[in-house]
This record gives C-alpha cells, structure tokens and sequence, in this order.
C-alpha cells in the first residue's frame, strides 16, 4: 500500500504543478506539502489529500482547487477520484492492487515485509542478562521475548543485529548460593538429584536467605567469600566454576525450549574491573571530578540530576563503571550504530546516567544508545520474590501452560489428528506466552494471566495460530481436488472484506517500519491479530472451496495463500510458532 501511496502522490504532486504553470504561480515543493489521510468510512475512499496546504499559493478555497485538479488528472489513472469538499477523495483500481500485492507475495515469500529501512546499521541489542543463582523466571520471559522479538524486527527492516547477553556471574549474591551449598549440599549434584541445574542451585538461594534469617552472621560470611573469590583462592574458584556450570546448562536448555538465541555472551567476572581506566582518563580530561571524600564522580546539574559516584574512595567501581568498559569494548568487537539494552524501568536512572557519561566523554554514538525500559510482569496472586521462593520459573510456567493445552486436547479427542502431541502442545503454550508478553506496550506494568493467555477466542496467540492451521486445512483441501480449470481473476475479488484483507496484506512491510523504529514488538503483535480477525470474516461471509465457479475458489484461495504467508512471517517476528494443524 506504501507504493500505492507514493504512487497517488506523485499523481497529485504532478496535476498541482500543470495548475500552478496554467496560473503562472510559483509552487514550491507540492511534494513534500502534500498530506495523505485514510477516510473515515469505506465508502469515502481509500486515500484522501486535503488542500488546505494550498489555498494560499492559488488564492482560491480548498474546494475549488480539489474540483480543478480532478479534471486534470482525467481517466487514465489506476483508479477513481471525487472531491468532497476540501478533500480530494480516492478510490484505487481494486483489480490492479489485488494482482500486483499477490503477485509480490508469492514471488518474495518468506522475505515478504523484510525493508531496507535500516540498511548498513549495525544494531547491537543486549537482553536477558541472567544471575548464575537463579533459574529464569516470568520477568526474564518477558526481558527474553522482547529482546529476541526486537532483534528480529530490526532484522527484518535492514539492520544488522548481534544478540548479546551479558551474564551476572558474580558478586555477593552468588557468593549466597555458594555459601549455602557449601554448607547443606553434602556434595549433591544435579545429577544425582534430578534435578535442573539452574533449579538446583536457585534452591540453595532461598536456603540461604532462610538460614540469613537465623544466623546474622550469614552476610558477613558471604562477603567473606567473595574477598576470597576476587584474591582468586582456588577452592572458592573451583566451587564457584562448578556451580556457575550447573545454572548456566539449566538455562541454556530454557533458552533452546524458549526459541531464544544469542551470538554473543560476556560474562560479568571478565568484565567487571574494566572501565577504570575510562573513568580515570575522564578525570584527566576533567569530564569528571574528584570529590572531597576522595571519589571520583559525574555531575549531571545540566541534565538536571545531582552527581553519580563512577569510583569509590575505595578505588573500587559501581555498576556504570563496569558498563563503560563493556560498551566500549563491545563497540570495538562489533562497531554499533546503535546499542539497545532491554532492561526493566528500575534501571532508569542508571542508563541516564551511563548514557550521559558517554555523551560527556565525546563517543560519537552516544547518542544512539537507548534503553527499551518496559514495566513489570506479575501473576494474579500478586508480586514475585526470588529470595522467598515465590518466583514462578520460566520452565515451570511453560510446563503449566503445556499440561493444560494437553487437556484441551484430550477433552477434544484430538489426539490422533495431531502429528506430535506433546511438541504441538509445546508450539500451543509458547505462542500463547509470547503473544501475551508482547501484545501490551512494553512501557506498560502487566499481569500474566496463564488461562487466559490459552484462550482460542480473542486476542491470544492460539487464536492466531489456530488461524493460520485452518488455512493450511482449507489448501491441503484444496490441493486434493482438481482446480486445474479455473484461474485467477483478480476482478473476481470484489467484496469489502476482500478489499480489506488485502490492504492489510499490503501494510505489513510499513508495519515492520513502524516497529522497527518504535522498538515496540507489540505493534507487529497488534496487526497479527487485525489480519486473523479480518481473515476470519473474509472466511465467513466469502465461500473459499465448492463454488460453481472455478474462477472463484481459485481466485479466493490465491487471497488466502498470502494471507497465510504474512501470517507465518509475522509469526516468526513475535517468536509463534506456526502450526499446520492443531
């Protein structure tokens, strides 16, 4: 539809210009003046221009100019135009748009929606970012699925993505973990438990925090060994390898049951010293300054914040030192146009900090890097705490989900109908839980409802795979019948949800745009569900297969075939699986 705009736009451009010369008036740039509205209804039209812009280089009224410029444009256009009011109102050559939008389709494919609107940028986008003490949880679903979906959008619209994950593999709160199993674990392993690695050592998490509770000496002895962590004793490096080992192979199978991928990991105990030097070189430069306690700090009264301590007395760094150091040599082993940290709204105040420094320090792609900051992610029971136990694990929550689409199933008696139970059921609860975590703006606070999320009416993801399942039904349908005498009569696609259908069809690469450039997943997420509830009435009120006419069931079924290729292509940007049958 974008080229169909830009089409009518020069259309409209050129028959200003001949009535400008025919009034001997001097029109500067109509082009970019022009404004393209949609009608408010259907019967309106498809596009409109006002002429307001103009009024004053003709010195006539809006109208009138719209009523001169239809006869300047005549007969030979691809499509119909009438004036209402101001308005120059109009209505595409339907046929023309039908065969040129599904010809696109099919000959592009699976890179149908892709655009080059971000050619040569190179975009670095870090998210995840786990504790090595922990099992993932819903919150690091969320961070997961944004990121990966946002990785893939940027893919889609030009850009060069490299995925990296930065592993918080060590500070005092590992060293709780540590202390716990050293003291409870009685040399159990995962292994000999049966239990998943990240869960394994996540349980001696919550033990300490119990034990915190009874000896107030715990603390003191966490720190304790986290001196003897840093001073490199072996026995403490030996413990704190292995049970780095355990949690990082539980994630990682997560993140392959998930369908989330990285091309690089760094890893926090190889990162944490670096970026001293930066900020001692910024001191130099008087970037920073030195305070009377002996520490080294930012002041940011320009910005309107107070200062920020990026070296303490002590010599030793906080947090944005450590992310100085790494941008920076993330930016020399993969020079970023830009950098995207998908990072919950608490760390606000930390990236304007850290994005200020860089400004500060003169990088000249300091302002390219952005936080996608989105709000927190709860069940209905309440708000979740990793110290007490309460966090719902991301491998428990897509089990849950699983087992209940596994009775719906059941319940249906559709076990035989399905190729593979289980890994459909999978394929069910993880697009029900990506669609659900990207559907809302990640600016925005939410609850996790797991049922409703499962639901295959409405605005879920089964409801979208379910959609695409039954078109791939309706063309193994159609391909076990024999068409071979009808053909594709694109005048044959006349009613309005046809008309619709298409003009949803021809938006998605703008939709891709426009999410690429919002780094907003939800709005590809927002025209999944437009284009299955559209379908779906296309579907009710147009019958596909067992018409009289060949013509027909051929024509509408060409419809359908790009709609199910958008659909599997928009899926793959929101990480939904596709499903043949469900």
């Amino acid at each position: 539809m974008l080229e169909i705009k830009e089409q009518w736009k020069k259309l409209i451009a050129d028959s200003l210009k001949i009535l400008a010369e025919k009034g001997s008036i001097n029109l500067d740039n109509p082009e970019e003046r022009i404004i393209i509205e949609t009608p408010p209804k259907p019967e309106m039209g498809d596009l409109a221009f006002p002429m307001f812009p103009f009024a004053r280089d003709f010195r006539k009224a809006p109208p009138a100019i719209a009523a001169e410029l239809v006869t300047i444009l005549g007969s030979d256009i691809p499509g119909t135009v009438k004036t209402a009011g101001p308005y120059l109102n109009i209505y595409i050559s339907r046929k023309s748009v039908f065969k040129d939008i599904l010809k696109i389709v099919d000959d592009q494919a699976d890179e149908y929606g892709k655009t080059d609107s971000l050619k040569n940028e190179k975009v670095m986008v870090e998210f995840s970012s786990p504790n090595t003490n922990k099992p993932l949880h819903l919150g690091h679903l969320r961070n997961d699925i944004l990121g990966e979906s946002t990785s893939r959008i940027l893919e889609a619209a030009g850009a060069e993505v490299k995925k990296v994950n930065l592993i918080n593999n060590r500070g005092v709160h590992i060293c709780r973990s540590m202390l716990a199993y050293s003291k409870f674990g009685n040399d159990e392993t995962p292994e000999s438990t049966g239990i998943k690695g990240d869960h394994f050592v996540g349980n001696y998490y919550v033990k300490y925090n119990n034990w915190a509770k009874e000896d107030p000496t715990a603390d003191d002895q966490a720190q304790e060994m986290l001196k003897k962590w840093e001073a490199g004793d072996s026995e403490t490096r030996e413990l704190w390898e292995r049970m780095n080992k355990w949690t990082l192979d539980g994630i990682q199978e997560t993140y392959r049951s998930t369908d989330i991928s990285f091309d690089t990991y760094y890893y926090e105990s190889e990162t944490y010293l670096s970026g001293k030097d930066v900020v001692l070189k910024g001191l130099e430069d008087k970037v920073f300054y030195k305070d009377e306690d002996g520490s080294i700090r930012l002041d940011m009264s320009d910005i309107g914040l107070d200062t920020k301590v990026l070296l303490r007395s002590d010599g030793t760094s906080v947090y944005v030192t450590q992310d100085l150091g790494t941008a920076i040599a993330r930016h020399k082993d993969f020079p970023f146009d830009r950098l995207v940290y998908v990072v919950g709204n608490e760390q606000e105040y930390h990236f304007k900090v850290l994005f200020h420094a860089f400004k500060r320090l003169g990088y000249e792609w300091a302002d390219q890097l952005h936080h996608l900051s989105y709000g927190m992610v709860n069940l209905p029971e309440g708000k979740m705490k990793s110290r007490e136990g309460t966090v719902v694990d991301a491998d428990d929550l897509v089990e849950q989900l699983e087992n209940l689409v596994l009775g719906e199933i059941k319940n249906k008696g559709r076990e035989d109908e399905l190729d593979d139970v289980q890994s459909t059921a999978h394929a069910i609860a993880l697009g029900a839980l990506n669609y659900y975590l990207l559907h809302i703006s990640p600016y925005k606070d939410m609850i996790f409802n797991p049922k409703e999320s499962l639901s295959f009416n409405g605005n879920t993801g089964p409801y979208m795979q379910y959609m695409g399942a039954r078109i791939s039904s309706m063309l193994r349908k159609y391909n076990g019948s024999d068409y071979s005498d009808g053909q594709f009569k694109p005048e044959l696609l006349d009613s309005d949800e046809a008309w619709e259908l298409i003009k949803l069809v021809a938006k998605f690469p703008s939709v891709v745009n426009q999410a690429a450039d919002e780094l907003n997943p939800s709005v590809v997420a927002a025209f999944v569900y437009d284009l299955s509830r559209n379908f779906s009435k296309f579907y009710h009120e147009n019958q596909i297969l067992n018409n009289e006419d060949m013509n027909l069931t051929v024509t509408r079924i060409e419809l359908a075939k790009a709609v199910l290729q958008v659909l599997k292509n928009a899926f793959r940007l929101i990480n939904i699986r596709f499903l043949e049958k469900m």
